[in-house]
Protein backbone atom coordinates (compact mmCIF):
# COMPACT_ATOMS: atom_id res chain seq x y z
CA UNK A 1 0.00 0.00 0.00
CA UNK A 2 1.46 3.29 -0.84
CA UNK A 3 3.09 5.58 1.64
CA UNK A 4 1.04 8.73 2.68
CA UNK A 5 2.85 11.83 1.03
CA UNK A 6 3.55 14.46 3.94
CA UNK A 7 6.05 16.87 2.65
CA UNK A 8 6.06 18.63 -0.89
CA UNK A 9 5.14 22.15 -2.31
CA UNK A 10 1.43 20.90 -2.05
CA UNK A 11 -0.85 19.81 0.43
CA UNK A 12 -0.18 16.43 0.41
CA UNK A 13 -3.90 15.33 -0.55
CA UNK A 14 -3.94 17.28 -3.71
CA UNK A 15 -4.59 14.67 -6.92
CA UNK A 16 -5.51 11.89 -4.37
CA UNK A 17 -9.26 10.45 -3.65
CA UNK A 18 -11.27 8.86 -1.69
CA UNK A 19 -9.59 6.79 1.34
CA UNK A 20 -5.94 7.32 0.57
CA UNK A 21 -7.40 11.34 0.40
CA UNK A 22 -8.77 10.93 4.17
CA UNK A 23 -5.73 9.47 5.08
CA UNK A 24 -3.08 11.77 3.66
CA UNK A 25 -5.69 14.89 5.33
CA UNK A 26 -5.70 12.81 8.48
CA UNK A 27 -1.43 12.93 8.70
CA UNK A 28 -1.59 16.41 7.70
CA UNK A 29 -3.97 17.38 10.73
CA UNK A 30 -1.69 15.53 13.04
CA UNK A 31 1.31 17.46 11.84
CA UNK A 32 -0.75 20.42 12.70
CA UNK A 33 -2.41 21.53 8.93
CA UNK A 34 -5.63 23.10 9.59
CA UNK A 35 -6.88 23.18 5.98
CA UNK A 36 -6.48 19.16 6.28
CA UNK A 37 -9.30 19.46 8.61
CA UNK A 38 -11.13 21.75 7.26
CA UNK A 39 -11.21 19.66 3.99
CA UNK A 40 -12.04 16.19 5.80
CA UNK A 41 -15.29 18.33 7.19
CA UNK A 42 -16.37 19.79 4.07
CA UNK A 43 -16.37 16.43 2.36
CA UNK A 44 -17.21 13.87 4.84
CA UNK A 45 -19.84 15.99 6.98
CA UNK A 46 -22.75 15.09 4.68
CA UNK A 47 -21.47 11.57 5.80
CA UNK A 48 -21.84 11.94 9.64
CA UNK A 49 -25.07 14.04 8.90
CA UNK A 50 -27.12 11.03 7.04
CA UNK A 51 -25.74 8.54 9.37
CA UNK A 52 -27.45 10.52 12.33
CA UNK A 53 -30.10 11.77 11.02
CA UNK A 54 -30.61 7.81 9.15
CA UNK A 55 -30.73 6.65 12.80
CA UNK A 56 -33.91 8.43 13.77
CA UNK A 57 -32.92 11.45 14.95
CA UNK A 58 -34.64 15.33 14.03
CA UNK A 59 -32.68 18.13 12.67
CA UNK A 60 -31.47 19.84 15.58
CA UNK A 61 -30.66 16.44 17.47
CA UNK A 62 -28.62 15.46 14.39
CA UNK A 63 -26.58 18.51 13.70
CA UNK A 64 -25.55 18.34 17.74
CA UNK A 65 -24.33 14.62 16.83
CA UNK A 66 -22.37 16.19 13.85
CA UNK A 67 -20.57 18.51 16.20
CA UNK A 68 -19.82 15.83 18.85
CA UNK A 69 -18.32 13.56 15.93
CA UNK A 70 -15.67 16.28 14.66
CA UNK A 71 -15.03 17.24 18.21
CA UNK A 72 -14.14 13.30 19.47
CA UNK A 73 -12.08 13.03 16.36
CA UNK A 74 -9.95 16.29 17.03
CA UNK A 75 -9.53 15.23 20.51
CA UNK A 76 -8.60 11.46 19.08
CA UNK A 77 -7.09 12.35 16.38
CA UNK A 78 -3.35 11.27 16.96
CA UNK A 79 -4.87 8.05 18.24
CA UNK A 80 -6.70 7.26 15.11
CA UNK A 81 -4.30 4.04 14.58
CA UNK A 82 -5.25 3.65 10.70
CA UNK A 83 -6.06 7.15 9.00
CA UNK A 84 -7.41 4.79 6.00
CA UNK A 85 -10.20 3.83 8.38
CA UNK A 86 -11.48 7.12 8.83
CA UNK A 87 -15.12 6.86 6.91
CA UNK A 88 -15.56 3.65 9.27
CA UNK A 89 -14.07 5.24 12.13
CA UNK A 90 -17.16 8.55 11.44
CA UNK A 91 -19.83 6.08 10.88
CA UNK A 92 -19.60 3.84 13.77
CA UNK A 93 -18.88 6.91 16.08
CA UNK A 94 -21.79 8.68 14.54
CA UNK A 95 -24.45 5.41 14.90
CA UNK A 96 -22.91 5.31 18.50
CA UNK A 97 -23.60 8.90 19.33
CA UNK A 98 -26.60 8.69 17.82
CA UNK A 99 -27.95 5.71 19.57
CA UNK A 100 -27.11 7.33 22.80
CA UNK A 101 -29.42 10.35 22.10
CA UNK A 102 -32.39 7.76 21.16
CA UNK A 103 -33.96 7.97 24.91
CA UNK A 104 -34.78 11.52 24.01
CA UNK A 105 -36.13 11.26 21.00
CA UNK A 106 -40.16 10.71 20.28
CA UNK A 107 -40.18 9.58 16.66
CA UNK A 108 -37.85 8.12 13.84
CA UNK A 109 -37.40 9.29 10.73
CA UNK A 110 -36.43 6.27 8.13
CA UNK A 111 -35.21 8.73 5.59
CA UNK A 112 -33.93 12.49 5.97
CA UNK A 113 -36.23 14.61 4.00
CA UNK A 114 -33.81 16.90 2.98
CA UNK A 115 -32.64 14.22 0.94
CA UNK A 116 -35.35 14.70 -1.73
CA UNK A 117 -34.51 18.39 -0.93
CA UNK A 118 -31.29 17.99 -2.39
CA UNK A 119 -31.97 16.68 -5.66
CA UNK A 120 -31.35 18.74 -8.56
CA UNK A 121 -34.57 19.74 -10.84
CA UNK A 122 -34.48 20.84 -14.51
CA UNK A 123 -38.00 21.18 -15.03
CA UNK A 124 -39.70 24.13 -15.72
CA UNK A 125 -43.60 23.17 -15.76
CA UNK A 126 -45.35 22.97 -12.91
CA UNK A 127 -46.96 19.84 -14.23
CA UNK A 128 -43.61 18.00 -14.59
CA UNK A 129 -42.26 19.50 -11.15
CA UNK A 130 -45.75 17.68 -9.78
CA UNK A 131 -44.92 14.60 -11.82
CA UNK A 132 -41.09 14.76 -10.43
CA UNK A 133 -42.48 15.42 -6.88
CA UNK A 134 -44.79 12.39 -6.82
CA UNK A 135 -41.93 9.96 -8.32
CA UNK A 136 -39.74 11.44 -5.56
CA UNK A 137 -42.33 10.39 -2.68
CA UNK A 138 -43.01 7.14 -4.12
CA UNK A 139 -39.14 6.40 -3.98
CA UNK A 140 -38.45 7.75 -0.75
CA UNK A 141 -42.03 5.74 0.88
CA UNK A 142 -40.31 2.85 -0.97
CA UNK A 143 -36.84 3.29 0.87
CA UNK A 144 -38.38 3.42 4.25
CA UNK A 145 -39.87 0.05 3.34
CA UNK A 146 -36.61 -1.45 3.19
CA UNK A 147 -35.28 -2.68 6.62
CA UNK A 148 -32.65 -0.92 8.70
CA UNK A 149 -29.43 -2.81 6.88
CA UNK A 150 -30.57 -2.01 3.50
CA UNK A 151 -31.12 1.78 4.14
CA UNK A 152 -27.97 2.08 6.05
CA UNK A 153 -26.35 0.25 3.11
CA UNK A 154 -27.25 2.13 0.43
CA UNK A 155 -26.99 5.46 2.18
CA UNK A 156 -23.48 4.75 3.21
CA UNK A 157 -21.92 3.24 -1.08
CA UNK A 158 -23.68 6.15 -2.36
CA UNK A 159 -22.79 8.52 0.14
CA UNK A 160 -19.25 7.25 0.81
CA UNK A 161 -18.63 6.12 -3.06
CA UNK A 162 -17.26 2.93 -4.24
CA UNK A 163 -13.59 3.27 -3.31
CA UNK A 164 -14.61 3.56 0.11
CA UNK A 165 -16.30 -0.42 0.34
CA UNK A 166 -13.44 -1.64 2.94
CA UNK A 167 -14.75 1.02 5.69
CA UNK A 168 -18.24 0.74 4.62
CA UNK A 169 -17.89 -3.26 5.38
CA UNK A 170 -16.47 -2.59 8.50
CA UNK A 171 -18.64 0.34 9.91
CA UNK A 172 -21.22 -2.51 8.70
CA UNK A 173 -18.97 -5.36 10.21
CA UNK A 174 -19.88 -7.08 6.58
CA UNK A 175 -17.12 -8.86 4.33
CA UNK A 176 -15.95 -6.30 2.25
CA UNK A 177 -16.89 -8.94 -0.83
CA UNK A 178 -20.33 -8.94 0.67
CA UNK A 179 -20.86 -5.53 -0.04
CA UNK A 180 -21.77 -5.43 -4.06
CA UNK A 181 -24.10 -8.63 -3.88
CA UNK A 182 -26.01 -7.04 -0.87
CA UNK A 183 -25.97 -3.90 -2.36
CA UNK A 184 -27.83 -5.27 -5.29
CA UNK A 185 -30.13 -7.64 -3.54
CA UNK A 186 -30.93 -4.13 -1.77
CA UNK A 187 -31.56 -2.49 -4.31
CA UNK A 188 -33.59 -5.20 -6.34
CA UNK A 189 -35.96 -5.39 -3.77
CA UNK A 190 -36.06 -1.27 -3.42
CA UNK A 191 -37.67 -1.63 -6.99
CA UNK A 192 -39.50 -4.11 -6.05
CA UNK A 193 -41.43 -1.26 -3.73
CA UNK A 194 -40.77 0.72 -5.76
CA UNK A 195 -43.45 -1.32 -8.37
CA UNK A 196 -45.89 -1.20 -5.82
CA UNK A 197 -46.08 2.27 -5.26
CA UNK A 198 -46.60 3.28 -8.44
CA UNK A 199 -44.08 2.39 -10.86
CA UNK A 200 -40.43 4.03 -10.61
CA UNK A 201 -41.44 6.65 -13.77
Amino acid sequence: MREVRTTGEHPPWEGLDGTERHAACIVAARAGNRQAMDVLVAELTPLVWHVARGNGLDRSTAEDVVQTVWLALLKNVDRLKEPRALVGWLVVTARREAQRTWPSQKTELPLAPEVADQLKSETGLPEDAALNDDRDHRLWRAFGRLNARCQELLRLTVLAGRSEYRAVAEALAMPRGSIGPTRGRCLTVLRGFLEQEGGSR
